[in-house]
């Protein structure tokens, strides 16, 4: 800016400085025409002067010789003929002399004339000159004046101009530092990018099978970022707009309520006499108002409960709207069902003999406030129905006309509060008028009083649910429309839903993951672990099978227990009877015995009818046994005196208790390797099962490494290609890098040679 001031004032000076010179120039030349003026005037002078001296002595001389020609008339008669002669000369001389006096009179008057003229002029010129001179004074000194601030302004200016180029030389150092560390620092950052893209390239290419944000369908199932003070701001103002409806509700409710009272007593009182068809079914569908305004209410609650902290609230998930736009529709409907009866009421009352013409100019006021007000209920279903569009048919309503349904939805909500203003005002009019007419009733006058109060709390509720409207319709327009991230819009309600089942099971889990972790073993031990379960005979399907097994075989002990017990009972008595024969006689010992061994068998089968019986579970080895110890028994007794009885049955005990022992160890050997053999088939059955499904997995997974192969290789070359291309670009950035490195040097030169000028032009 100074440097341009600076310019135009050296432009000023020079432009000045010509003028005084030229105005010099033209004062010298009118001084040189004025000074050759003055001696030509000087020079007329002198010779005028030198004219009408020689005139006077020419007549001087004259009047001598006419005084002495007077004197010597008479002596000088002789000569006067000489004399004649002589004058003739001397009166031509004379007239020759008068008239170049005369002409030199002329001369003399015009130079003079034209003289003064010619001063007359240059005065004035003088003076316009002078004025001139004065005011190209007034601006010279003010020029200077302008001059040496402006001087002393740039001196200044030079002196900061110099701090600065040596602050700009300092930055200049550092700039350059700095350009060779940002070299240094782009030559790292480039080869690390380099590396980082390639890694993230065959991360890409391993770990990404697609990039879902490319996809609006897909894009359209992510979930959207959470904000729950945008939820909670939400909700809030979903209760306050319950609150403002479920106040409208009442305020209806008791207008529709006192509306009907009003039509069964003006102006016609159902009491006294018969109101007219038209008001009877007019009040019978007024009766059923409720019916039709509750649901209102309802629908606001239930999307005041849909909207909650934890779900994701815009047009397409809140598909509550679409309940509430029905209720308004069919509350609609019963405003257009009631309007014809309504305005023929009104036409009804108007023509009763009851009727002023002021009445009957309100009741045509209201006439047309009532078609006003369904006009309005039609416009705030158009918009609600429409606001409903994203969550059944996203195609209906698109983002961008979001904004232009809510402006219409509140300039809708300002005119129905104007509307019921009117409303109120008429109706006011109307209940005071009525009051007027003789035949008003008490009931009358209270009636007409509660639908002013409805109509007024009706009033009140709009104008709070109009002013709530245009304060938040940015945020309803901007809180109502947000979405995934890099996506315009849910493309349908299905995905919305999908979103927020994903948004649960999200939550479900962050939920899980801040819960403390139990112990648990190392992920090495727990692969380990987990094989060893897999294929040894201590698994989980075999430890069952064992455990049910066992719990078998345990319930067959326990009935070989009884058994045993029993037959131990058996024996007891068969020992008994043996002692008391023994002691009885020693001789029949023999036939004895034979028919105990007859006996016992009857015995013990009956003994084993009852236990099959009672446990349907036959036991063919135990009895066995036992059958053989008997005859064991008999055939002993048979080699063996008497007096050894005793300690014959006690070497038989021991010899056939360590038999069943043994007996019994071998078969619990045989069970065991039974089981284990079966646990060992079923392990290997398992394994081989195991073996043909990873056969499977890994022919599966060897046709995906094929098909990876491939598709590396493809994908290989397209890196490739998007390498060239990245390294194209950094090597851009580069050049563009250097451009700017440059151009910073060209304007520090040009900043430089600006300082040197800036020196030179206040030197």
């Amino acid at each position: 800016q100074l440097r341009a001031q600076n310019q135009v004032l050296k432009k000023g000076v020079v432009d000045e400085q010509a003028n005084s010179a030229s105005l010099k120039e033209q004062l010298k030349m009118k001084d040189q025409s004025l000074r050759k003026l003055q001696q030509e005037m000087d020079s007329l002078t002198f010779r005028n002067q030198q004219l009408a001296k020689r005139v006077e002595l020419l007549q001087d001389e004259l009047a001598l010789s006419e005084a002495r020609g007077k004197k010597n008339k008479k002596s000088v008669e002789p000569s006067s003929q000489l004399s004649q002669e002589q004058k003739s000369v001397f009166n031509e001389d004379l007239q020759k002399k008068i008239e170049e006096n005369e002409r030199l009179h002329i001369l003399f008057f015009e130079a003079d004339e034209q003289h003064k003229r010619l001063e007359a002029e240059l005065r004035s010129r003088l003076e316009v000159l002078e004025m001139d001179a004065a005011q190209h004074q007034a601006v010279v000194d003010s020029l200077t004046k302008k001059y040496t601030e402006t001087i002393e302004k740039l001196q200044t200016d030079k002196a900061k101009l110099e701090i600065k180029s040596q602050t700009l030389e300092r930055e200049a150092k550092d700039c350059r530092l700095r350009t060779e560390e940002c070299q240094q620092q782009l030559k790292n950052l480039q080869a690390a990018l380099g590396s980082r893209l390639e890694e993230s390239l065959c991360i890409i290419n391993e770990k990404v099978p697609f990039n879902d944000t490319r996809s609006t369908r897909y894009n359209a199932l992510n979930v959207p970022l959470h904000n729950r003070r945008n939820q909670l701001k939400l909700r809030d103002l979903a209760g306050q707009a319950m609150a403002f409806v479920q106040e409208l509700v009442t305020a209806l409710l008791n207008f529709h309520t006192y509306t009907e009272q009003k039509v069964q007593i003006f102006p016609i009182d159902s009491a006294t006499d018969t109101i007219s068809p038209l008001n009877q079914k007019f009040s019978q569908y007024l009766h059923e108002n409720a019916s039709y305004v509750r649901p209102l209410e309802e629908g606001m609650l239930h999307l005041f409960e849909s909207i909650t902290e934890d779900t994701v609230t815009v047009l397409e998930t809140t598909v509550k709207l679409k309940a509430f736009s029905e209720h308004l529709a069919s509350y609609l409907g019963f405003l257009r069902k009631i309007l014809p009866y309504q305005l023929k009421s009104l036409e009804e009352e108007c023509e009763s003999s009851l009727c002023t013409a002021a009445l009957r100019a309100r009741n045509m006021e209201l006439h047309r406030d009532m078609k006003r007000l369904t006009a309005v209920f039609e416009k705030l279903h158009t918009y609600v129905s429409l606001l409903a569009l994203p969550s059944t048919r996203p195609e209906g309503l698109l983002r961008t006309n979001y904004n232009f349904v809510f402006t219409n939805i509140a300039a809708s909500l300002h005119g129905f509060h104007d509307i019921l203003k009117d409303i109120s005002k008429h109706y006011s009019q109307k209940a005071s008028l009525e009051q007027e007419i003789p035949t008003a009733t008490q009931k009358l006058i209270t009636t007409n009083d509660c639908i002013l109060s409805s109509v007024a709390a009706l009033t009140n509720g709009a104008g709070k649910m109009a002013s709530f409207f245009s304060n938040n319709l940015d945020h309803f327009t901007t809180s109502l429309s947000y979405g995934p991230k890099g996506g315009a819009e849910f493309i349908s309600p299905l995905s919305a839903e999908c979103m927020l089942q994903y948004k649960k099971k999200a939550a479900a889990y962050i939920k899980s993951l801040k819960k403390p972790c139990a112990d648990s073993v190392p992920y090495e031990e727990a692969l380990a672990n987990r094989r060893v379960l897999l294929s040894s005979t201590e698994s989980r399907e075999g430890l069952a099978q064992q455990v049910q097994q066992s719990l078998e075989k345990i319930a067959k002990l326990e009935q070989e227990k009884e058994h045993w017990m029993l037959e131990a009972q058996l024996a007891k008595i068969k020992l008994e009877k043996e002692n008391q024969k023994l002691k009885n006689s020693l001789s029949g010992h023999l036939t004895e015995t034979i028919q105990e061994h007859s006996v016992l068998p009857n015995i013990a089968e009956q003994k084993k009818e009852t236990t099959e019986k009672s446990l349907r579970e036959p036991i063919k080895s135990t009895s066995l046994v036992f059958n053989l110890l008997n005859i064991n028994v008999v055939c002993l007794n048979f080699s063996f005196q008497a007096p050894d009885v005793e300690s014959r049955e006690d070497l038989i005990k021991t010899h056939y208790m360590a038999r069943i022992a043994e007996l019994t160890s071998h078969l619990q050997l045989a069970d065991s390797k039974s089981v284990h053999f079966h646990a060992e088939c079923r392990a290997l059955a398992k394994r081989l099962s195991l073996a043909e499904k990873s056969k499977e997995s890994l022919t599966e997974e060897l046709k995906l490494s094929s098909q990876n192969i491939t598709r590396l290789q493809a994908s290989k070359l397209f890196c490739n290609d998007e390498l060239m291309t990245t390294k194209r670009s950094y090597e851009d950035q580069l050049s563009m890098m250097s451009d700017h490195l440059c151009s910073m040097n060209e304007t520090l030169t040009k900043q430089r040679e600006e300082i040197d000028t800036l020196k030179m032009t206040n030197k």
